[in-house]
């Protein structure tokens, strides 16, 4: 909840620049705190970021401290409110009875944070103090760092603050009617019997209490560091943190070459990055039937919430690097760890038809749910209303038009399914992932904006992996 909040607000006031959601109360995110930036396993995919409980001068070999210089600014004043309405009715008669159903769910997050304040360090004196200093390479947090590749060391050079005590809400509705007359009886004897006008409803408000100088973002500067202690700090956006082999230069950044995981190429193909992914996009449609409709149906339920996509991510990350996550790993509620589980065994499943079968098979889920991961709630909700495989199916030629000519003529199934409402969803779908539809009779033309980074290529994988898993379901 707070973790929304927080990515809610980035995303609203700094899309595409430094900013990172602190995503826990527990997080002491102070200035000077030392940050592992842990690079993923895509190379489309958005660090991870694990504050320690250290900061710059408890790594420090030589005992002064570091004071730090820190200017104090007014940033913005904040209040967003998100949510997402889903409603659907169904009616039948049979025979001497006739029943009707209506379900409504709707969510709401108010997030008011009131005036924010930012505090950052002052880098001209931060340079100036730093220079010449040598880390201490014997401490448990650099040598433990070291062993794992992909993790570079950043510290905190500011922060978004609040200014005095806040709150975030979340409003959370669920209910149900049933009209007319229905009994079933069933062989063991058990009798159900729903009356006319029964209703179902589970209201649910939570509000969190955030009191003054709670840090809500913050942005690093990353380190250079030589085997030896000496360290740079990366003033230039550009510029990458790492470390120095003992018989090399700063140990690069990059990813490893991963299968299905593309080199990023000088012109940014969209069509051949695509390409290099289609293996993964033809395995999961060549699934059972009855392994992609439930495969296409626990993830739908994911879509619901982003805590239990990351969540699954980790898990599927883990998995990846031949570790086994255990059932604490799961940080989610019960019905979350349960949608997860029941994944995970449809991924065993696929075992028995041989360890590299599931090996595959795990990849390309991993691919999927780190896309969606890199998504927005409001994506994710209109992801969810577009989850049929006739709308799928127009969706998927839409993303691979985007990615060739950008023109498609629909056909009437096509036409069929894109209908006014859906069409709305799809247009603003498209354009969170920075790529423009626009409509003119039974034809759509698609063009990705100008720098659009990565999205249009996490769109097009989400849209291409669930239209495969719903390939004649």
């Amino acid at each position: 909840m707070f973790a929304i909040a927080t990515r809610n607000f980035v995303e609203e006031v700094d899309d595409e620049g430094s900013l990172i959601p602190v995503t826990s109360l527990n997080d002491n995110i102070a200035l000077l705190t030392v940050v592992v930036k842990h690079k993923r396993f895509w190379f489309w995919q958005k660090p991870k970021y694990l504050p320690t409980d250290f900061d710059l001068n408890d790594i420090l070999r030589e005992d002064t401290p570091i004071k730090p210089v820190v200017i104090k600014t007014d940033f913005i004043k904040y209040s967003g409110k998100f949510g997402d309405k889903m409603q659907g009715t169904m009616g039948a008669d049979l025979a001497k009875n006739n029943v009707s159903l209506q379900g409504e769910d709707s969510s709401k997050l108010q997030s008011s944070f009131g005036s924010l304040k930012k505090q950052e360090v002052d880098m001209q004196k931060l340079l100036q103090d730093s220079k010449d200093r040598v880390l201490d390479m014997s401490h448990c947090l650099i040598q433990q760092t070291k062993e794992k590749r992909r993790r570079v060391f950043g510290i905190v050079k500011e922060r978004i603050v609040t200014s005095q005590p806040c709150s975030v809400i979340e409003e959370v509705q669920q209910g149900g009617q049933c009209g007319g007359n229905l009994s079933i009886c069933c062989p063991s004897m058990t009798k159900v019997l729903l009356k006319e006008n029964a209703s179902l409803s589970k209201d649910s408000d939570v509000t969190l209490e955030i009191p003054t100088h709670t840090t809500i973002a913050y942005g690093l500067i990353e380190l250079q560091i030589k085997h030896d202690g000496q360290f740079e700090l990366c003033v230039i956006s550009d510029t990458d943190g790492g470390f120095e082999e003992v018989d090399g230069p700063i140990r690069q950044k990059e990813l490893p070459r991963v299968s299905g995981a593309p080199a990023r190429s000088s012109e940014n193909c969209l069509q051949r990055e695509l390409e290099q992914l289609s293996d993964h996009f033809q395995l999961l449609s060549a699934l059972p039937a009855s392994t992609r409709s439930a495969l296409l149906q626990q993830i739908k339920k994911l879509l619901q919430d982003q805590t239990a996509i990351c969540a699954l991510e980790d898990v599927l990350d883990q998995m990846c690097q031949d570790k086994t996550p255990a059932p604490g790993d799961f940080k989610t509620t019960e019905s979350q760890k349960q949608n997860i589980q029941a994944i995970l065994a449809l991924l065993e499943q696929t075992s028995q038809e041989g360890p590299t079968q599931s090996t595959s098979v795990l990849t390309a889920l991993h691919l999927l749910t780190s896309a969606l991961d890199e998504m927005t709630h409001d994506c994710l909700a209109v992801l969810e209303m577009c989850c049929s495989p006739a709308v799928l199916k127009t969706l998927e030629l839409l993303v691979q038009h985007a990615s060739g000519n950008g023109e498609l003529p629909l056909s009437k199934e096509a036409l069929s399914a894109l209908t006014e409402g859906i069409y709305e969803k799809t247009e603003h779908l498209f354009a969170s992932c920075k790529v423009s539809l626009k409509r003119d009779g039974d034809m759509v033309k698609t063009e990705i904006n100008k720098q659009p980074g990565n999205l249009p290529l996490v769109l097009c994988i989400v849209i291409r992996s669930l239209a495969s898993l719903a390939h004649c379901v």
